[in-house]
């Protein structure tokens, strides 16, 4: 992760009378990273710090008030990305493609409701640090989700409610004082429920120009992938999927090319994006299919089919089968 996760740790120390080295030194980090963003540091470092420095400062609620201290910067040129996404189902498509900049233990995603409330979706939160969630770090991190949705949507984006994996050590008020909704613990992921039409949102004031310029940076700094248009457009199908539909558009600007130049270089590799997109569903819907026992409408949803049936007719043409039926059998 880079060091501008806890960027504002000092500040919010220093608030509490605490010392800010100290509490990094004992967790064996060098202070240093505590005033720079782009230092490349252990995911579960920093995590301890954060635990470390609730229990050493008794201050249970330090991770929303690191949340508190932070805004859009923090994810450096995928902020420029964010807010100059035309609408919130593109910038979260970014945020899916590019989150790895900032932390590659850091998975988001956004599905139906739980509750099954079809006016409601889930925006999910998740660290892969360690086998436990690390409850500080949780909460600084879906704190942080709040305020970027605040940041590109303005203050009445629709939040219904917080839902919690884990169980947290401060006040449940603390959460209510933040989030200004009802907190739910004991769920099996961590999510906002929001509206279901919260992709559809336009992002007032976005500069297509200044996007395309970062996108063009964060694609040159991101460790390589493949190097074929084919395995890039596909990459970047796997990851958009279930935040904005499939399209050649949104992936070729991605790629700062032109549509027309997309559509050949995948020609020249004996397919076409049509074929690509069915492909990564097709592999997706299997994975989910016999892997998980996640509901069909679900799965659909997740990979962006505006309704099951078409979930079941695609099974049928993929496997001359319903999806009921290869959940169950062996293809």
């Amino acid at each position: 992760m880079r060091s501008a996760g806890v960027k504002g740790f000092r500040a919010v120390v220093e608030s509490l009378g605490g010392d800010a080295d100290a509490l990094a030194r004992r967790v064996g980090l060098d202070p240093a990273v505590l005033d720079e963003d782009d230092i490349l540091v252990a995911d579960w470092l920093l995590a301890d710090l954060l635990e470390e420095s609730a229990h050493a400062l008794a201050c249970p609620d330090l991770g929303l008030r690191m949340a508190a201290r932070h805004g859009l910067d923090l994810l450096g040129p995928l902020a420029i990305v964010l807010v100059n996404s035309p609408t919130t189902g593109e910038a979260l498509a970014a945020v899916a493609r590019y989150l790895r900049f900032h932390a590659d233990t850091i998975h988001v995603g956004l599905g139906p409701d739980p509750s099954g409330a079809p006016e409601t979706a889930a925006f999910s939160y998740a660290q892969d640090v360690g086998a436990e969630p690390p409850v500080q770090a949780m909460d600084a991190g879906i704190g942080f989700v709040h305020r970027t949705f605040v940041e590109i949507t303005g203050p009445g984006y629709g939040l219904r409610s917080i839902h919690l994996s884990y169980e947290p050590v401060a006040p449940l008020t603390a959460y209510e004082d933040f989030f200004g909704v009802p907190v739910v613990t004991g769920a099996a992921t961590t999510y906002l429920r929001i509206p279901a039409d919260f992709a559809s949102t336009p992002i007032a004031g976005a500069d297509e120009a200044n996007r395309a310029r970062a996108m063009a940076y964060l694609e040159s700094v991101l460790p390589p992938e493949l190097e074929d248009f084919p395995g890039r457009t596909r990459a970047i199908v796997h990851e958009t999927l279930a935040f904005v539909p499939p399209q050649m558009s949104h992936v070729a600007r991605i790629l700062n090319v032109g549509e027309r130049t997309l559509q050949r270089r995948l020609a020249e590799r004996g397919t076409g994006f049509a074929q690509i997109v069915d492909d990564v569903r097709r592999e997706t819907v299997h994975r989910y299919l016999t892997r998980t026992s996640m509901p069909l409408h679900e799965i659909s949803a997740a990979v962006g089919f505006a309704e099951q049936a078409t979930l079941t007719r695609s099974a049928r043409r993929w496997w001359g089968q319903t999806p009921r039926a290869v959940r169950h059998g062996t293809t």
